[in-house]
């Protein structure tokens, strides 16, 4: 029987990864893939004894294992490619075994197409009530470009009948630097988008690394996979800027650098992220965070395997611990990336001021540069901020006489 918690107080994110697609998508650097169907079921069976475990392991690693949960997330990957009775047996060891907020946000990424009468029977009985669509582009031939099996009507399609049944909350992934894009194509991406009237939507700029067949393609200057035909970075840092303009006039408020919601409608699971609370990460790659046994740890992260073979054969876990110097760091990093920015005093709080004092110059340079804004005791990104996050994370790592003891 399915457990509900209703009181208020810390309360656990779950996320299930899910690897197998139908197709590999020549962008992605996640570790998903397309794996024989006779794989599932085993990979199946090893997330739900993880889940089973959950309680001992969270121990072992030395992290506090809170038992309400209030947002379920499966990615991948494609969840909706497997079984129907498969995906139940998830849901169910999730519910044996944490309990379950009445409210809880339950959400699913679907690869347009995937979405069956069946499967959506199914995941309305098993509670799902949002669901993220791998949109990517509206434009056709984009989407046949990089490896995506859906088209325009397609996904329009998916939106209709997930609305008919009763899920509305719904967010569209876009990238923004696909191959053959141009301002005019991404302009029609994103009228299409702010059409469907979807409450939430993500805007990712294309990466470009070794972890993708593109991103290598790109790299070697090849012309593989369309690598030619991306656009520039000039022009993708365009295309972003100019989503975030759109979709603020259509009230779709930017309030994370990749993520824009209506009022009431942002991520709850993925808030947890940002904001450092705790989660735990069940399947390939899944990394978890949990609140230290340690009072003098900030807490403590774990991963397992980024092989398929290996995560079935059940091979342990990466730990590391989050000392206050991680903890400091991740403040700034993760908290820079909401549009509600950080206030240096709650900083200075929890870390000492002699730790906030450590960055004044740095921060007071950024400012100068353009890239951070500073006001009422908030630091925040500034747009152009946004597209050089990274560069502005830099200036956040934490030297190691900052906790040094005297």
């Amino acid at each position: 029987m399915e457990k509900v918690w209703d009181n208020e107080g810390v309360s656990l994110g779950i996320y299930i990864s899910v690897p197998f697609c139908r197709t590999k998508c020549s962008y992605c650097n996640f570790a998903s893939d397309v794996f024989s169907r006779a794989g599932f079921e085993p990979y199946v069976a090893r997330v739900c004894a993880d889940i089973e475990n959950a309680t001992p392991t969270g121990e072992e690693m030395g992290g506090q294992i809170e038992r309400e949960v209030d947002s379920i997330y499966l990615g991948g990957g494609t969840p909706t490619v497997l079984e129907r009775k498969q995906l139940e047996r998830m849901f169910e060891a999730v519910r044996a075994q944490f309990l379950v907020r009445s409210n809880a946000e339950v959400s699913v990424e679907c690869a347009p197409g995937t979405l069956t009468s069946g499967m959506l029977d199914t995941l309305l009985r098993l509670g799902v009530n949002r669901v993220s669509l791998g949109v990517q582009t509206f434009v056709d031939g984009e989407a046949q470009a990089v490896g995506r099996l859906h088209n325009r009507t397609t996904v329009l399609d998916d939106i209709s009948r997930l609305r008919a049944a009763g899920i509305t909350n719904i967010n569209v992934d876009l990238i923004a630097g696909l191959p053959h894009q141009t301002r005019q194509s991404w302009e029609q991406s994103l009228s299409a988008t702010i059409a469907t009237g979807s409450p939430h939507v993500s805007v990712y700029m294309l990466e470009i690394d070794d972890d993708s067949r593109l991103g290598r393609e790109l790299i070697a200057g090849g012309t593989r996979y369309h690598a030619h035909f991306v656009p520039d970075e000039d022009a993708v840092g365009e295309f972003y800027l100019a989503a975030c303009e759109r979709l603020e006039a259509a009230g779709v408020t930017q309030y994370e650098i990749s993520n824009f919601a209506r009022p009431g409608w942002e991520s709850r699971h993925n808030l947890k992220y940002w904001t450092r609370q705790p989660y735990l990460g069940f399947g390939l790659d899944a990394h978890s965070m949990l609140r230290s046994v340690d009072p003098a740890l900030e807490g403590v992260r774990f991963a397992t395997a980024d092989s398929l073979e290996r995560y079935i054969a059940g091979s342990a876990l990466s730990r590391s611990e989050v000392s206050q110097a991680n903890g400091l760091e991740e403040s700034f990093f993760l908290g820079l990336r909401l549009n509600q920015g950080v206030k240096p005093g709650e900083i200075a709080g929890r870390f000492g001021q002699a730790a906030l004092d450590h960055f004044h110059p740095a921060i007071a340079e950024l400012i100068r540069d353009g890239l951070l804004d500073q006001s009422a005791d908030v630091l925040r990104l500034t747009p152009r901020g946004r597209l050089f996050s990274n560069e502005v994370f830099q200036a956040f790592l934490v030297d190691s006489h900052v906790f040094a003891r005297p």
